[in-house]
């Protein structure tokens, strides 16, 4: 999969900045080196509403949670196999 050149942070700035009304959608993204595309598309994706930032926040919490979760789950499943394996000797 490929890595975003943004954080979700990032991404929400510049949509904050879009939002401004300030500047043209067009010029935001032109400063920013990204296309209308891309950023029509980052903006279904985020949303326009200020808790996006907290919700992307809150994703990649509970993605690292996650991940951390697998590991450890993936520990216990190895000591588990050890065991039995140690178990299932004659001695």
């Amino acid at each position: 999969m490929k890595k975003n050149r943004f954080t979700d942070e990032q991404i929400v700035a510049i949509l904050r900045e879009a939002e401004k009304g300030e500047q043209t959608v067009e010029h935001v993204c032109r400063s920013h080196g990204i296309g209308t595309s891309v950023f029509y598309r980052w903006r279904k994706q985020f949303g326009a509403g200020g808790s996006a930032m907290n919700e992307a926040r809150r994703a990649k919490e509970l993605e690292a949670e996650n991940a951390r979760l697998k590991k450890a789950l993936a520990e216990r499943v190895l000591e588990i196999e050890i065991l039995k394996e140690i178990n299932a000797k004659k001695w």
